[in-house]
């Protein structure tokens, strides 16, 4: 059965909002990756190199994720696109039936794919408007 987690994205304070959720609900970041930690193939914006790129902070049985989402790395941020669901998939299986079922009538953002952080992942929004995450991750991890 796959999980499901919140992602949140931020217009460079990723950071300072997760020290405050971590300051709230207490726990240490099981992941915090920068920008500059991690070749995307793409051009990295003046002054992202230090932005997070992918944090986690284990709450409960769950897993509140998020990143920084600078000019250039996607649509502006705005209310409603600043949030995805996750889904941690048990097998590249779940992961692209989840993904073809959820994106079916929807918008294929990031077809399923290996990613330079070792997941197998994909990105879209389903026909109702809600941006998911699908991911599998050999080594068991979701966050």
């Amino acid at each position: 059965m796959a999980t499901i987690n919140p992602y949140l994205s931020f217009k460079d304070n990723c950071e300072t909002a997760f020290e405050h959720y971590r300051s709230v609900f207490g726990g240490e970041f099981e992941v915090v990756m920068r920008v500059k930690d991690l070749d995307m193939g793409i051009p990295v914006p003046d002054g992202a190199a230090d932005l997070i790129l992918h944090m986690a902070l284990p709450i409960g049985g769950n897993i509140l994720m998020g990143s920084d989402c600078p000019e250039g790395f996607g649509p502006p941020l705005q209310p409603g696109n600043n949030f995805s669901v996750s889904v941690s998939a048990e097998s590249k299986e779940e992961a692209d039936r989840v993904y073809n079922e959820l994106s079916a009538g929807g918008v294929a953002a990031m077809p399923m794919g290996d990613a330079p952080w070792g997941s197998y992942f994909g990105m879209l929004t389903d026909k109702f408007g809600i941006q998911w995450m699908v991911s599998f991750n050999a080594d068991g991890a979701n966050g």
